[in-house]
């Protein structure tokens, strides 16, 4: 029983204390509230309770009024864009994958009476060369030839024609790397319409001077277009734009489907219509023209195998995000495509296929130096599975292959032309030990001159080769006519070398 001795011997001690608190009105009334403080603990009266109530009651109603005004302050304030605040993901209401939105016909017959005074009727050309090499009656749709270069335009233009009087005022806001960014641009400008545009910085410098000289708002923002489109939809919420989304909305998918009408035009007897894939947008709407017009023909789209987005969603029957790598298709790179497309999209197409970097890069070649059109990947990508061998039904058929773009880097072009010679066999790079005495190299080299091949680059090694130190490994980079002219260098150099290897 030591405890309770010690509690009462706490409560008795020192009492020159309570003199202390009576020599001053501040002492005694703090010495009252502590007695009181201490009656309440161990018996509160009726009128303690009723008093403490009230004070509680008040507290909890000051604090509910200072809540309400606290909302309605924040709901009369514009959203903030300060990064301490918590900002929840934004998405465009127009392309919602929750509740995806059905492009019809009537939608195409609308867009292309619109925007028939406004974009290119672009050509349909049966290629004579090609046709005969691949066995089919091959034609192009060159949208390469629009204003900015890709069947973008019409999308875009049709979106801008039907903005309300509100948003021709305030403007409209996108976020594209390339071709989206430059449509929209080129026909706001042509519609007196603001346009700003969000790329992000890894966007070819080209294009981004092009947007700025044709009147745009250009905003560089994130490594991946992903982070300019989130930070696009902030934007637009900001101040009042209109976002339109480049592959997704219905109205864009109108535009694109304006190709499929044309098509049936130019090329009545079609057979099949081989189509870019990316987002969904373009073969979304060409299969809603043309099957509608004419079921029986049948629409392949095609897309880069680094990226096989449309190819997994379409067999999953919804939106799924794929792993997007580094292509020559890069317009195609679009990791998680369009809701509205792929619903718009189902029952209507007859078979999808990915292609190779390699036939990509060969294609490219094919249509620079037989048809004299600069295309970029995705616009390569149908004559890529021709190439490829990956349509083999189609020999003896009537096919047009879209050509939908041709804004292609320099330097890019230049590396798709080399490695499409790789591909053919007319650039091969071959690796000889030989002597390393006087007129060892000289020999190997004349040899290659007399076999017909332009020697482009020579490299030799003597650190690194497994024989005796009288060699030397000569690397070489040679032009050649083609695969049949490799192996008939292959076969002379081995009877001359014990070790010749060709890559």
């Amino acid at each position: 029983m030591v405890a309770p001795a010690r509690k009462k011997s706490v409560a008795h001690h020192h009492p020159h204390h309570d003199l202390s608190h009576e020599s001053t009105p501040t002492k005694t009334h703090h010495h009252r509230v502590k007695n009181a403080e201490r009656k309440r603990t161990a018996s509160i009266s009726k009128e303690d309770g009723m008093e403490y109530n009230k004070r509680v009651r008040k507290l909890h109603k000051a604090f509910l009024n200072q809540g309400d005004q606290i909302v309605r302050e924040e709901e009369k304030q514009p959203a903030s864009g300060s990064s301490s605040d918590v900002e929840l993901p934004l998405f465009d209401p127009d392309c919602d994958p929750e509740n995806p939105k059905k492009l019809v016909f009537a939608d195409i017959s609308s867009a292309a009476f619109n925007i028939k005074n406004g974009v290119q009727l672009t050509p349909c050309v049966r290629s004579l060369q090609l046709s005969t090499k691949c066995e089919m009656d091959l034609y192009f749709k060159k949208e390469y030839l629009q204003v900015t270069g890709s069947f973008k335009e019409r999308g875009a233009r049709y979106a801008l024609s039907r903005l309300g009087e509100k948003y021709r005022k305030a403007g409209v806001i996108a976020a594209s790397a390339g071709n989206h960014a430059l449509a929209l641009s080129y026909h706001g400008q042509q519609m007196g319409i603001p346009v700003t545009v969000v790329m992000p910085v890894i966007a070819p410098l080209m294009k981004i001077q092009f947007c700025r000289s044709l009147g745009a708002n250009v905003i560089l923002k994130g490594e991946t277009i992903a982070v300019a489109k989130d930070f696009a939809l902030r934007h637009a919420k900001e101040n009042g734009l209109k976002y339109i989304n480049g592959y997704d909305a219905i109205d864009i998918l109108a535009g694109q489907g304006t190709i499929g009408l044309e098509i049936l035009d130019q090329v009545p007897d079609v057979d099949t219509i081989l189509v870019p894939v990316g987002g969904g947008g373009l073969i979304a709407g060409i299969a809603v023209a043309v099957k509608t017009l004419k079921p029986d023909v049948h629409i392949y789209g095609i897309e880069s195998e680094t990226c096989p987005s449309f190819t997994e969603a379409y067999e999953a029957g919804h939106v799924v995000s794929a792993i997007a790598k580094a292509s020559l298709a890069d317009g195609l790179a679009v990791p998680t495509v369009g809701g509205n497309s792929l619903e718009t999209a189902k029952g209507l197409i007859d078979k999808v296929i990915t292609v190779k970097e390699e036939s990509i890069a060969l294609s490219i070649l094919r249509l620079l130096e037989v048809e004299k059109a600069v295309v970029e990947g995705g616009g390569a990508v149908g004559l890529a599975a021709i190439l490829e061998g990956k349509v083999p039904e189609l020999k003896g058929k009537k096919v047009v292959s879209i050509l939908s773009g041709g804004n292609i880097d320099t330097t890019v072009l230049g590396r798709s032309i080399e490695r499409g010679l790789a591909v053919d066999g007319r650039l091969v790079r071959l690796e000889v030990v030989v002597s390393d005495r006087p007129g060892g190299i000289a020999e190997l080299t004349t040899t290659i001159a007399h076999l017909g091949a332009s020697i482009k680059d020579i490299f030799h090694e003597r650190a690194w080769i497994s024989t005796d130190v009288f060699h030397v490994k000569v690397k070489v980079v040679a032009e050649t006519r083609g695969k049949e002219h490799v192996e008939e260098i292959e076969v002379a150099l081995k009877k001359m070398y014990d070790n010749v290897l060709l890559h």
